[in-house]
Order: C-alpha cells, then structure tokens, then sequence
C-alpha cells in the first residue's frame, strides 16, 4: 500500500513530523511537517514515488504567538489561584480540628490572594520567538491509488522564504506565483517569480490577515 511506503520514506527525512489522518475529517491521509531546508529532499521523495501535485496554497498564523503567550500566563494564573485555594481550605480544616479539641486556634496564615482580573501577560519573549509564521501547503495525491499527502513549511512572517520546487514538478511553477501573490511567501529559485493575478506592479498581499484593501 502507498500510504505506508510513503509514510516510511518521508520520516527519514530529518526533522519530520509525520501523522497519519482520518480522511473524512482532515481531507488527507497523511500531514507532513518539514523544515524549508528540507522541502525539496521530502517533495523529491513524493515525486520518486509517483505522486502528482495538485495545488499549492498558504496560511497566515498571525497572532499565533502571542495567543499561546496569553494561553500559558492564563494557565499559569489558574494554578496559582487553585493553590491558594487549596491552602486556605486546609488552613481552615486545621482551625476546626484544633477548635473542636480544645485548643488554641492560631491566627490563620496570611494566604496570598489569587489575581482576580485577567493576569498580566507573561514577561516579553525574545523577539525572535514573538515572529509569527506563513505556511506553505502542498497537496499531493496518485491517479492508480487515491492516498492524499500534505506537506507543510513554515517561513518567519518577517522574511518568508521557501525554496521553489518548480524543478521537480513543472505544475508547481504557477502554484508558487498564486501562493505569492496572496501571502509574500518568496519561492527562492524559482524562475519567473512576478505577479500570476495581481496587477504586475502590486506590492500588496491580500490573504495576509494584516491587510487593509
């Protein structure tokens, strides 16, 4: 079976993070995650193996980075606030057993009170972790046996440059301009890389959620 042989060749590739899919839920069988300077030895593998191309396209994931920052500090203060209350349950159970026994109730320790508002965001990652990604994805699949593959690339937003892989697949050469035109995404190597839908002097790009038409 495809699937398996091709699932094998491309976790050899190094880095790759190789899952296998529910069909009627993804639209695929297979979701590859590569680094770009290992896109052409995966995309090669498909080729060797007799895959054919059919689209490529991008996702912005603006605001990816600061949404896990938030999510971490929001988790963060959730512990703090469920140990505090933790501590002031057995602080009162303590009280009770020493009241009931006849003794001396000490004072109830100070307990720290949890952040009642939204808690404040974490301290500032390096810049370089705060850059958010463009995604590349590359869909693949056989005519003699439907296995449907993606492959996926993340560039930093601020320099987004994958290599081309026009060279291995000719139809990739028209799917790399359109990716271009809508997300910036800079296919290196690639032989005519000018606007595909856009007017030729655009230096605009549409898909991008920071866009303002």
């Amino acid at each position: 079976m495809k699937l398996s042989s091709i699932k094998q060749h491309l976790e050899a590739v190094p880095g790759a993070k190789v899952q296998e899919t529910e069909y009627s839920k993804k639209g695929y069988l297979l979701d590859v995650a590569v680094s770009p300077e290992h896109l052409v030895e995966a995309v090669t593998i498909v080729d060797r193996e007799g895959f054919f191309i059919e689209t490529i396209t991008g996702v912005d994931w603006l605001g990816e980075k600061e949404a896990a920052v938030k999510e971490a500090a929001a988790k963060a203060a959730a512990i703090a606030e469920a140990k505090a209350k933790a501590a002031a349950a057995k602080a009162a159970k303590a009280a009770e057993e020493a009241a009931a026994a006849g003794e001396e109730v000490p004072p109830p320790a100070p307990v720290e009170a949890a952040p009642e508002a939204a808690p404040e965001p974490a301290p500032a990652a390096p810049a370089s972790v705060q850059i958010d990604d463009l995604e590349a994805v590359y869909d693949f699949n056989r005519y003699d046996e439907f296995c449907r593959v993606v492959i996926r690339v993340r560039t930093p937003r601020n320099n987004p440059v994958i290599p081309t892989i026009s060279h291995i697949y000719q139809a990739a050469h028209w799917h790399e301009r359109e990716t271009h035109d809508f997300f910036g995404i800079k296919f290196a190597g690639h032989p005519y890389l000018v606007p595909l839908l856009l007017p030729e002097d655009a230096d605009f790009h549409p898909l991008l959620k920071d866009f303002n038409s």
